[in-house]
Parts: C-alpha cells; structure tokens; sequence
C-alpha cells in the first residue's frame, strides 16, 4: 500500500505502465467536477467516480475487500475519509467465493490499521492489500482507478 498527494504523483508513475495514464488524468481534468459514473481511461485502466454519504466502519468492513487482477489507485477529491487496511497474508476469513467478473474477495477479519484521506490524497491498494473504503461522515467523493495486472 501507497498514501502519498496528488502532487507527488510523480514518484510512482514506474510502478505500472498504467500509473503514468491515471496520473495524468488526473492532472488533464477537473476532477473536482466529474460526473459519477465508470469509464474506460485506456486499455486495463478503468475509472469509477464515485459520490456518497460515508459509512460507519461496521458498514464498510462488510465488504473488507482485496482484488486478485487489479490495483486500485483511489483518490480522495472531497470530503475526510477512513479507510481500513490489513495485509491480506494476515487474513484467515474469508466471506464468500472469489468473484471473477468482480474481480473482489472478502474478509471478515479485523483491520489492523485505519488512515484517513482529505482532498488530493491517494491510497494504493495491491492484490495483497485488504480494504474497507469510504467510512466517514458527510459527503465523499472520490476517484477510484482499476489498473489491470
């Protein structure tokens, strides 16, 4: 996992050849004013925006989350939120089936850590990188990049 600014984007455009793309948009648009909605940025480079009341931790740890085909590179644009984390070689139970077409597993494990994010912060999330977005009070919006692997 990665939590950096918007504004030092640049470290990190090496990691993936498709870091530099979802950087880039990110700095060719105004994102503050995006529409909801998912779209095609490149090929393997899918963008969701996303406008929502936060939830409460509880909420957000039902769906405590990793991906097995995708990082995700999740922007806060607006709003203050917390977002739980836990290696995924620390997580013992699972809840459910893998999902292909979803590309999502979940854990119903305890976090280890929470962090919060405010506007122009990222959060990379790894294949190995569990975690439970969005908790918070009051309006979120964020930007979250599927990179595929």
């Amino acid at each position: 996992m990665i939590i950096d600014t918007v504004t030092n984007a640049a470290k990190y455009t090496g990691l993936h050849p498709l870091f530099a793309k979802a950087f880039d948009y990110i700095k060719q648009n105004d994102i503050a004013n995006l529409p909801d909605g998912v779209s095609e940025i490149a090929e393997g480079l899918k963008l969701i925006v996303n406008t929502a009341n936060g939830k409460t931790a509880e909420a957000s740890l039902a769906k405590f989350e990793c991906h097995d085909k995708n990082i995700d590179i999740q922007v806060c644009v607006k709003g203050l939120e917390t977002i739980a984390w836990k290696p995924r070689e620390k997580c013992v139970a699972q809840n459910g089936d893998y999902n292909p077409e979803k590309d999502v597993r979940f854990f119903s494990d305890a976090p280890d850590m929470s962090f919060q994010l405010t506007d122009d912060q990222f959060a990379i999330f790894y294949p190995e990188d569990v975690h439970a977005p969005m908790i918070g009070d009051g309006e979120i919006k964020k930007l979250v990049f599927k990179v595929k692997i």
